[in-house]
């Protein structure tokens, strides 16, 4: 986005939510990383983080060309600043409230136990979201 009369660029930061930060957090992040390219600050979270990204997100993120093996999980106290966007993602009472310029819950199931055909759902779920989301911004 530029500001107007300036041709400065200004960076949209987007903060997703979810509980363990291992599932469909990072694979939001990932995908508005994919499709915010320089314009956008990506950056996901966890209320109560597991430490690891989920093997599976792992491997059906490589199934649309991202590589999640660098992502970690992070808590909530690991991100700061002030965000154009955060989105929750179905977590209830165990997301805390971040500030922010526009606030969505996705309410979307966790696919941690789900088989490969609904995980992949849950995924590209989530891409169509977050291509709505960047393009709202």
């Amino acid at each position: 986005m530029l500001l107007a009369g300036f041709g400065v660029l200004l960076m949209k930061r987007v903060l997703f939510v979810c509980v363990e930060n291992s599932n469909r957090s990072q694979m939001a992040e990932a995908f508005a990383r994919m499709l915010g390219d320089a314009d956008v600050e990506a950056l996901s979270a966890g209320s109560r983080p597991s430490g690891v990204v989920n093997p599976k997100a792992v491997r059906f993120m490589a199934e649309v060309g991202y590589d999640l093996t660098m992502h970690t999980s992070k808590s909530l106290d690991d991100v700061g600043g002030e965000f154009d966007a955060v989105v929750t993602m179905g977590c209830g009472d165990a997301c805390p409230w971040v500030p922010a310029k526009r606030r969505e819950d996705w309410a979307l199931s966790d696919p941690k136990d789900m088989d490969d055909a609904a995980y992949r759902a849950v995924r590209d779920d989530i891409r169509a979201r977050v291509r709505a989301l960047l393009a709202a911004l």
